[in-house]
């Protein structure tokens, strides 16, 4: 039998262990307080950035024109030279005799067409006079005619070896920067040899490719005057520094690259101090915006099996969790293409310690973190 003291001690400690039973369950029932936003629309910035290949505003190879051996080189390599100025000189011993027997044989043909002119008004002369016949003179001023042609063809050997004479001394096209020079003093040239290249770097281009969806963008925004034509863009160098000037779209290519999709625009960047050379590459960076687009942090959000998820709390402060579908990233951003509504009520922190339907008591803040009174 047991004692009465034995049955007193078995009930207390029962008693005891529901109380303790019964807090637990009442402290699993307290709400948790969480950080909420209220989601908003904005007009939001968007960055789209493009591999750009610079190209100089004008970039020709230098060729000799004539053979001849490298007599002179008056520039060096990397200096800057203006239009007109003397770059190389080739030997023009040959040239300046070719001209000179251009030039004699022209006189040549001259002197021998007066003498023909006279002798036809000779003939003519002796016809008129019925002294010989008519087919005399025909045949003298057929002569005549014979010499002027062979003036024509000596004026014409003349202007080809003066042409050629003055391709012994090779000039700058246009004001720009001298490349690579690969010859040297004493070197024979052969006619059609690449000299140097020369580039004008006061302005160059910079080509990048679009996709299509992002071209229709642009497009419609040329439809409503906000077209790519004198947008500007960024260009970032290769040591992520920024360009010091900006630049604009002048145009776009007629047609879509096959293989890639994309279509090629070029914008226009002047070039202090001619920093940027031809050839070089830089990150092309577009800025465009999205009017009332629907924003919603990134760290309020949680990815399941590929889709995005946000909890939703509603006007008895219990938590849903919701899927919404992203148009695109920006900054610690989605912008929202679906799934959410201005107004409602998110979790913004601490979403893994949620479980959906739960209660919360809700700790208001604006997107910048910082608590907001909703007293009116």
């Amino acid at each position: 039998m047991f004692s009465s003291r034995y049955i007193i001690y078995i009930a207390s400690l029962f008693v005891l262990g529901c109380t303790a039973n019964s807090a637990e369950k009442d402290e699993t029932k307290i709400p948790t307080t969480l950080p909420v936003i209220s989601l908003k629309t904005q007009t939001t910035p968007i960055y789209h950035e493009y591999v750009g290949d610079v190209q100089a505003l004008n970039n020709v190879e230098i060729f000799s024109r004539v053979k001849g051996y490298l007599e002179h080189i008056y520039v060096d390599e990397g200096k800057p030279v203006k239009k007109g100025q003397l770059l190389f000189r080739i030997n023009d011993g040959e040239y300046k005799a070719e001209y000179a027997s251009a030039k004699a044989a022209l006189s040549h043909a001259i002197a021998e067409a007066k003498e023909m002119e006279l002798e036809a008004d000779r003939v003519r002369s002796m016809v008129d006079k019925q002294v010989i016949s008519k087919t005399e003179w025909e045949v003298a001023n057929a002569r005549l005619s014979a010499t002027k042609a062979k003036i024509e063809e000596a004026q014409s050997a003349l202007a080809n070896a003066s042409i050629r004479l003055a391709h012994t001394r090779v000039t700058a096209p246009f004001d720009g920067i001298i490349d690579r020079i690969p010859y040297k003093p004493g070197s024979l040239i052969d006619e059609g040899t690449p000299l140097t290249t020369i580039s004008d770097l006061h302005e160059v281009y910079a080509y990048f490719n679009v996709s299509e969806n992002e071209y229709l963008e642009y497009a419609k925004g040329k439809i409503k005057g906000k077209g790519h034509e004198g947008v500007l863009v960024e260009l970032i160098l290769a040591d992520g520094e920024k360009h010091a000037t900006n630049g604009v779209i002048e145009t776009l290519e007629g047609q879509f690259n096959e293989s890639t999709g994309s279509i090629a625009f070029r914008a226009k960047f002047t070039n202090p101090h001619n920093l940027l050379k031809h050839g070089s590459t830089g990150t092309v960076r577009l800025t465009s915006s999205i009017e009332n687009a629907l924003i919603v942090p990134q760290k309020a959000s949680f990815e399941i099996q590929d889709k995005n998820f946000v909890y939703v709390v509603d006007s008895t402060n219990q938590v849903k969790m919701r899927s919404f579908t992203p148009k695109l990233r920006y900054s610690h951003y989605y912008i929202v293409a679906s799934g959410l509504k201005v107004g409602e009520k998110i979790v913004y922190e601490g979403v893994q310690s949620v479980k959906d339907g739960m209660k919360i008591i809700p700790k208001n803040l604006d997107f910048a973190g910082t608590e907001v009174s909703l007293a009116k």
